[in-house]
């Protein structure tokens, strides 16, 4: 295998600035392609200097920046070996001592000089999260500053911390996501994985934070045995089978009860509140299931009762426990918060504070729930008058989305009308093409940008990007297609983004619906067959602008009447789940 750094065909396709189907057509049109010099028949690795001779030979615009060339090199280093690199690159930017080749040190030294040290290794960690998104589990961004921002609200009569700046652990932190939002004078982690940690701690000293990574099994060996911190952070892994149940059956850590072989989380739960200080917080992920599992009950309810957990909210696809350390000769509170912020996340930080302060919110009496089935669920503890106000407003926007189809005439022959393609109208200036900029990406920004989605879904602009030159502005009547969506756009002033094709029209002598309806019905088409889709050969009649208006108001009504079905179907099956939930809990009831 050659020791050049490699590269697959995405990163070829990213260099190059086209598809990835423009790098398949490369390798099979020319027979002077660089062969593969490693991965899989499927993965194939490419020598980085021979796909930059072969680009320069044909002439193809490329950009390899400093920061590739540096994230190449490492990925030399082999897919079981690339977290390992990429922990050496963060130790040799932040002590200056690691096990890198000596030059793919002095390249990493040049990136970041050139770029800060810590933009270089955000860049080559990102990288790396994006390489094994599918092997590592990485908390999402908005999630893990909620939680940070929830452990840093000081309940009642909470002490201040010690030293003025409050010390947080995170006993399974992974990459060192949730601790980097903390602001933290020092932090504590624990991680399984040696490269994680190396990585969380290179990213935390490369923010100026007193950082204390230790690697391990936070279960078996507690690198923190013994402290205490202000607050603790944790997403924990789910479902892990082989927590070390036999092992740890005598655990003083088990306070609140022995975890059952099945509820690890529990466990992690047990190991958080032994880490933090009286009257301290604790956020911790977990699956939805342990709200509910009867194998939990128990511990739930001596958590209950010792006034332990004191919030339960449901997020996307997860649940976010808040728990508090018990002082001495404390009273428990009469209360649990349990909230569904499933939709929004911006109503937990305020009911939270609520809660704290006065046990107002939408709280649920601890005495109910241990008469019961100490049962957690958020959706089923909707509030009565929450739950009945939804189901009326679902109903109501259920009915008012409803929309009619258009009355078409049947005709018992097929029109014989003279036809044209796209291709004839681009030729003929009715229709002018024109697509995003090749190497614009979407992420963060100040100009919003129409994403694929929003044109499938009929939403407005969603993506952000950067003020640069190249940006294609969307106008009130131009027509985007994507793969499989066409929209006739009613307002414009973003920008239009990355496979999208904007089709610009005459309007003086051409309907942009009209048009619309004709590209929908080819793209449709051809999606069910195996051809090729050429959009310049769609076939569409020549008509008068005002019988093109007739055929467009009937393809308008029927993007409509999609985006009415797509509407009413999410809203039925919402109306659905809150009609079964309040007839069977006695929150709603049929009228007379």
């Amino acid at each position: 295998m050659s020791h050049d750094p490699t590269l697959n065909a995405g990163d070829i396709a990213r260099l190059a600035g086209v598809g990835r189907a423009a790098v398949s057509n490369w390798r099979r049109r020319h027979d002077d392609f660089p062969p593969p010099v490693g991965g899989t028949a499927h993965q194939p690795l490419f020598s980085l200097p021979q796909v930059e001779a072969w680009l320069r030979r044909y002439g193809k615009s490329y950009q390899v920046s400093l920061g590739d060339r540096a994230w190449q090199r490492l990925k030399a280093a082999g897919d079981l070996r690339l977290g390992a690199a990429v922990a050496q690159a963060g130790a040799h930017l932040t002590t200056g001592e690691s096990n890198l080749e000596p030059e793919l040190a002095a390249l990493v030294s040049e990136f970041a000089d050139r770029h800060g040290a810590l933009t270089a290794y955000e860049f080559l960690v990102e990288r790396y999260l994006e390489a094994h998104s599918r092997q590592l589990s990485v908390t999402r961004d908005d999630i893990a500053e909620l939680m940070v921002r929830l452990v840093d609200i000081a309940p009642a009569n909470s002490p201040p911390p010690a030293a003025g700046h409050p010390e947080i652990l995170d006993p399974a932190c992974g990459v060192g996501t949730l601790l980097l939002g903390t602001g933290s004078a020092r932090v504590l982690g624990q991680e399984l994985s040696e490269a994680s940690a190396g990585i969380a701690a290179a990213r935390l000293r490369l923010r100026g934070a007193e950082a204390a990574i230790v690697t391990g099994d936070a279960m078996r060996y507690d690198g923190f045995a013994g402290q205490k911190a202000d607050a603790v952070v944790c997403d924990p892994p789910f479902n892990e089978r082989a927590w070390g149940y036999e092992e740890l059956v005598g655990d003083p850590r088990w306070e609140y009860g022995l975890p059952p072989r099945g509820e690890p989380e529990l466990a992690w739960v047990q190991h958080c509140l032994t880490h933090v200080k009286p009257g301290g917080l604790v956020a911790i992920l977990m699956p939805p299931a342990a709200a509910s599992r009867k194998a939990g009950r128990r511990i739930r309810a001596n958590l209950l009762r010792a006034g332990a957990l004191r919030a339960v909210v449901a997020l996307p696809g997860s649940d976010l426990w808040l728990l508090r350390r018990p002082a001495a000769g404390e009273r428990p509170p009469s209360d649990v918060l349990i909230l569904d912020a499933a939709a929004d996340l911006a109503v937990v930080e305020p009911a939270w504070r609520a809660y704290l302060e006065d046990g107002s919110g939408q709280s649920v009496r601890i005495i109910d729930l241990l008469a019961d089935e100490v049962d957690m669920t958020p959706a089923r503890h909707q509030r009565r008058d929450d739950l009945g106000r939804a189901f009326t407003e679902t109903r109501e926007r259920f009915l008012a989305a409803a929309a009619l189809p258009p009355d078409l005439k049947v005709l018992d022959q097929p029109l014989d009308q003279p036809v044209t393609t796209v291709g004839d109208l681009i030729k003929e200036g009715l229709v002018t093409v024109v697509q995003a900029p090749p190497r614009m990406a979407v992420g963060d920004g100040e100009v919003p940008v129409l994403t694929v989605d929003d044109v499938a879904n009929g939403t407005p602009a969603s993506g952000l990007a950067s003020l640069f030159k190249g940006l294609v502005t969307v106008r009130p009547g131009d027509v985007v297609a994507s793969y499989s969506s066409v929209r006739v756009m009613t307002e414009g002033g973003y920008a239009l983004g990355p496979h999208l094709t904007l089709y610009r029209v005459d309007a003086r002598r051409l309907d942009p619906d009209f048009l619309a309806g004709f590209l929908r019905a080819a793209g449709s088409r051809a999606s069910t067959g195996s051809s090729r889709f050429d959009v310049r050969r769609t076939r569409l009649p020549r008509l008068s602008l005002k019988e093109q208006r007739a055929y467009g108001e009937a393809f308008r009504r029927l993007a409509v009447l999609e985006d009415a079905l797509r509407e009413t179907s999410a809203l039925g099956q919402t109306l659905i789940r809150l009609g079964l939930d309040g007839l069977t809990d006695g929150h709603l009831h049929p009228q007379s």
